[in-house]
């Protein structure tokens, strides 16, 4: 019987690996690893991706991890379409729903805000955790240092992944995902469904599903994010704005 494992993330290259804690056979010779920039990460790659043909050989790669390379997204255009109103894209968002994604820690009532800073966007998220604690995570997101045509998101506790705004009308829902390609001819995405109110209507989730289904992304893999009744938002902006 196989086991799971937490698989290696990709952070500024794709050539470079996050492992998470816990990795077992081939991981646990790099567990204790940390990448803090691409001159260790490089030095740190051969090692890492090891972990990967363990984990492809031992049948144990996990859902989000895909056989297969990252769609083609004609990210130029988007970001050329996006750049000028990018500070039309701050303020509060709901996740509405969510595919499979083990570093979002946030289940339900996940409340995000981006202030625009000028370049990019100050991050602040707030929510319900799987075991019913509430719980802040702050970040950036901001345009690649490179020069490549998306954002990249980076939370504190995680590390930074590209992320693409497929759709938004900057008012009502946005369709944003992340992709990263491996070696071995695997990549791991996720896609994200954000609107402007906790309850979102059946023409916004359409444009979404529409968005994802457009580049090759399965729809229904998205999982619907609890929000609404339940959700104390007054302690949440509470929290967000560091008055508990």
């Amino acid at each position: 019987m196989s086991r799971r494992i937490s698989f290696p993330y990709s952070s500024l290259t794709t050539d470079c690996f996050q492992p998470p804690m816990g990795i077992k056979q081939a991981g646990d010779l790099c567990k204790h690893i940390v990448v803090v920039d691409l001159h260790r990460c490089k030095m740190f790659s051969k090692i890492l991706l090891l972990v990967v043909v363990a984990a492809v050989v031992a049948d144990e790669v996990p859902d989000f991890v895909i056989k297969g390379n990252c769609p083609a997204v004609d990210e130029q255009s988007l970001w050329e379409q996006q750049l000028p109103r990018h500070s039309s894209f701050g303020g509060v968002w709901y996740q509405q729903a969510i595919s499979t994604n083990p570093y979002q820690l946030l289940k339900k009532c996940v409340r995000i805000q981006y202030d625009y800073n000028g370049k990019g966007f100050d991050v602040k998220t707030a929510g319900i955790t799987a075991e019913g604690t509430q719980l802040k995570r702050k970040g950036v997101l901001t345009p690649m240092p490179l020069g490549d045509p998306h954002l990249m998101i980076n939370l504190e506790n995680s590390f930074p992944a590209p992320l693409v705004i497929l759709d938004t009308d900057y008012n009502n829902y946005a369709c944003m995902y992340s992709c990263m390609d491996y070696n071995y001819g695997y990549h791991s995405d996720f896609a994200f469904f954000f609107a402007r109110a906790p309850e979102s209507y059946d023409k916004y989730i359409a444009k979404c599903r529409a968005a994802f289904d457009g580049i090759g992304v399965d729809s229904n893999r998205l999982i619907k994010t609890e929000q609404g009744r339940g959700c104390d938002y007054e302690q949440l902006t509470k929290l967000i704005k560091d008055e508990l």
